[in-house]
């Protein structure tokens, strides 16, 4: 029997090959598909921000069969002040961070149906529910959890189940570049971590591996904030 297959997009660095390794060590087959070649799994180049080439990757991947565990992963921030913000760079934010995850859902759906099982894991953001400097990331990254909540209704009749992942501040390349190390942004925001510390990505890869496995099938439309406590008090109940 062929092991259970998982797409991650954006899986090559930080919090994505993070739980590549994570499904790896799962015994699932993952497949990766990144602008840059991931070391787990099968590596699939393409930019996801172009949305022929996402579906040039999407068929290679689905080629070798159904893929039954989606982890839409892949994004960028775009930081800058909202007088600032160009509509070029809300329309790049949308393209990666949310058109993307819509794409890939919709190719690997019709083989979760016919599975009866399915698991699509949205990684949104803490920055979802506000934060300076993040107009078209906050943005994209909220329409992530309103998807999550109206797939987790259309899809649950089909054994699918659809989550979210909100991250806090976790040490990855993708934070360092919207975050300056030793900037007072930077450190305002380590002291607001009721943990006292910036998350890890295996942080996000341990909470990811429970809304991906099979137990987890009473769980959809819910959105997890991986953050040391940093959204306490902000966040709905």
């Amino acid at each position: 029997m062929n092991p259970p297959r998982i797409l991650i997009t954006g899986g090559a660095a930080g919090i994505g090959l993070a739980i590549s390794e994570e499904a790896r060590s799962q015994g699932w087959e993952v497949v990766v598909i990144d602008r840059d070649p991931s070391p787990v799994g099968r590596s699939i180049t393409a930019d996801l921000s172009d949305a022929d080439a996402t579906a040039a990757a999407l068929a290679e991947a689905l080629a070798d069969g159904p893929i039954t565990r989606l982890v839409n992963n892949v994004g960028a921030v775009f930081p800058a002040p909202l007088e600032e913000q160009t509509l070029g760079s809300f329309q790049a934010s949308f393209d990666l961070n949310l058109r993307a995850a819509v794409q890939c859902t919709q190719a690997l759906l019709p083989g979760m149906k016919e599975a009866g099982f399915g698991r699509i894991l949205n990684m949104s953001s803490r920055a979802a529910l506000g934060k300076e400097l993040r107009s078209a990331y906050a943005a994209a990254k909220a329409g992530l959890i309103g998807l999550t909540r109206v797939w987790a209704l259309e899809l649950g009749q089909h054994g699918v189940t659809v989550n979210a992942i909100g991250p806090g501040p976790i040490a990855t390349e993708l934070f360092n570049r919207a975050n300056p190390p030793g900037s007072a942004r930077t450190q305002a925001i380590i002291d607001a971590v009721p943990v006292g510390r910036v998350g890890e990505p295996d942080d996000v890869a341990a909470a990811a591996s429970y809304f991906l496995g099979d137990r987890a099938g009473f769980v959809t439309g819910q959105t997890l904030y991986v953050c040391g406590g940093l959204t306490v008090g902000s966040s709905t109940v």
